[in-house]
């Protein structure tokens, strides 16, 4: 396979796969936890790498799933203290963790490839170069097949739980009511989370990351008010995004990762100026 489209399929798989989990942290108000998991997730992975030393070991994803549940834990346990509003305690929170990474990863791992320029910025040029081999077989680049297994593993999870999802997100009474457990699916939301940021963090960085979660979602939520197109309409306006991103970083010889974020912005642009002017076409016909 060509390395252009294998580099344009990682980008809309994994901005695809972030469209979804972001989508209900958008309807729960949480869309910068999405911020500060893509970034304490590091965490879990230094720690994990000095138990196994191993870079390769699944035990890093496991680390880096299990930070993110423990970062909204810590955050939700300042709140609850009612001294801080939930903001401020996310703003203490993942600087805190982050930074407590980056100075392990330079006093104790300066040997390792634990870059974190690499891990904020990513660079998806490299991406094709990792490839995946099967018997002395190359089946392609292992990025494509890490983003696409998380974006069919958030399908899968979208399917089975929409309903708890959905409920819990508008109205969590109600879900304790009918027997749904609001903790347990938000834990779980942010375990999903948490696996599809670290999974994309080589091949996009956290900081693309945080806008494949934030922006789709946000342009989608402007596009419609049905909760079943919502993420299929951030789906795509990601994938979008990813393809779009590239091409324009080639044309302009610029950063991939980079052109990817502005298009989510443009695409989230757009949305808005078509839902202020439908909102004023509404307002005139009422007249």
């Amino acid at each position: 396979m060509d390395m252009a489209i294998e580099i344009q399929l990682i980008a809309a798989l994994t901005a695809a796969g972030c469209a979804i989990p972001g989508s209900f942290l958008l309807l729960r108000r949480m869309s910068m936890v999405s911020d500060s998991i893509t970034h304490t997730i590091l965490l879990g992975i230094v720690l994990a790498f000095f138990m196994v030393q191993d870079l390769s070991s699944p035990l890093l994803l496991i680390g880096a799933a299990a930070m993110g549940p423990v970062t909204v834990w810590l955050t939700e346990l300042l709140v609850k203290t009612r001294l801080l509003s939930e903001d401020s305690a996310t703003g203490i929170v993942f600087p805190l963790l982050f930074s407590i990474a980056v100075i392990l990863i330079t006093r104790y791992a300066g040997s390792a490839h634990l870059d974190t320029d690499s891990v904020l910025l990513g660079e998806l040029v490299f991406a094709p170069f990792d490839r995946l081999t099967v018997f002395g077989v190359d089946i392609g680049a292992k990025g494509l097949y890490l983003s696409g297994g998380l974006f069919l593993l958030n399908v899968t999870l979208l399917l089975i739980f929409f309903k708890e999802l959905q409920i819990t997100s508008f109205d969590p009474v109600l879900a304790a009511v009918l027997g749904f457990s609001p903790t347990l699916m938000n834990y779980g939301l942010m375990t999903a989370a948490s696996l599809t940021a670290v999974g994309a963090f080589e091949a996009v960085g956290s900081i693309l990351v945080t806008a494949f979660m934030i922006a789709p979602p946000a342009a989608a939520y402007l596009l419609t008010e049905d909760l079943k197109k919502l993420p299929v309409t951030a789906v795509i306006i990601g994938a979008a995004s990813g393809i779009l991103g590239y091409h324009t970083a080639v044309f302009l010889e610029v950063s991939i990762a980079g052109c990817m974020a502005v298009w989510t912005g443009i695409f989230f642009m757009a949305a808005f100026v078509y839902n202020v002017i439908k909102r004023k076409r509404g307002a005139a016909a009422k007249c």
